[in-house]
């Protein structure tokens, strides 16, 4: 695992980028800013899918890029509870085999020891998204609902809202506005169902600002409040640019001397 003094110095950097999905597998190299360097290449996701599975995958789609651009760093976005490196929960995968995964530190060593920092792929599009100030929330739609917290740009302790309850029956976020229900439920009702869902998010949060992301976000058809806005489904990959700027991860990582009050906060 890398040490967390690793700093992005000027947008020379290859950053390669992988936002790993329910449905897809996304990649291409980036810069510091996030600016794509290459094409953004997408293959299916394996299922049933172990973790080595997935290294195998992942390892064969960054290939081209790889040999076209050399990168420096890495960055991946993964659907599950992501904490120091390690895949704790993985809801689109399984159960069974998915716990305590050092999927980041798989991947790099199959790249040649690449430098990698993994957080859950609905913080790494916010990443993108943020403007950096007050609270800000931000929503994925795509396999699943994927959620993230920021506070005046610094990434909070990841909560997956998306397991909880959502209605009378106990239904999750995951099930009520997932892909899945999409599909049987139709659009127009799936459409009434994220807007009862926002509702419930800013009275939850109470967010200065929503940012909705995921392949579905393209399937909104209702009226978005004014401090609600839609991001580009590359945000995903652009994200990962930010997870090796200075300040990009909690203050704990970054400031311990400051944080065990010892007097050094710089």
């Amino acid at each position: 695992m890398v040490t967390r003094k690793t700093k992005v110095k000027s947008s020379t950097e290859r950053i390669l980028a992988i936002d790993v999905g329910g449905t897809g597998l996304k990649a291409a190299i980036i810069d510091a800013e996030g600016q794509m360097k290459t094409e953004r290449l997408r293959v299916p996701t394996p299922h049933p899918c172990t973790p080595d599975q997935l290294v195998d995958a992942l390892a064969k789609l960054v290939q081209p890029l790889v040999e076209k651009e050399a990168p420096t760093l890495m960055s991946i976005g993964f659907p599950g509870v992501v904490r120091n490196n390690r895949i704790l929960t993985a809801p689109h995968f399984g159960v069974e085999g998915w716990h305590d995964i050092p999927l980041a530190d798989s991947l790099a060593q199959r790249l040649g020891g690449l430098p990698v920092r993994m957080i859950n792929d609905a913080e790494m599009q916010g990443f993108a998204a943020i403007e950096g100030h007050g609270l800000e929330f931000v929503l994925t739609l795509g396999t699943g609902a994927g959620t993230a917290l920021f506070r005046d740009g610094e990434l909070m302790p990841h909560l997956e809202l998306a397991h909880h309850p959502v209605s009378k029956k106990g239904v999750a976020y995951d099930e009520y506005i997932g892909d899945a229900a999409r599909e049987k439920t139709g659009n127009k009702r799936w459409n009434r169902r994220v807007q009862k869902v926002i509702g419930i998010l800013d009275s939850l949060v109470n967010y200065d600002k929503l940012w909705i992301g995921g392949g579905n976000a393209a399937r909104l058809t209702f009226k978005l409040p004014a401090n609600v806005a839609t991001v580009s489904n590359d945000a995903g990959i652009e994200g990962g640019a930010r997870l090796w700027h200075p300040m990009s991860l909690r203050e704990t990582r970054q400031l311990p001397e400051a944080n065990q009050r010892t007097g050094r906060f710089k």
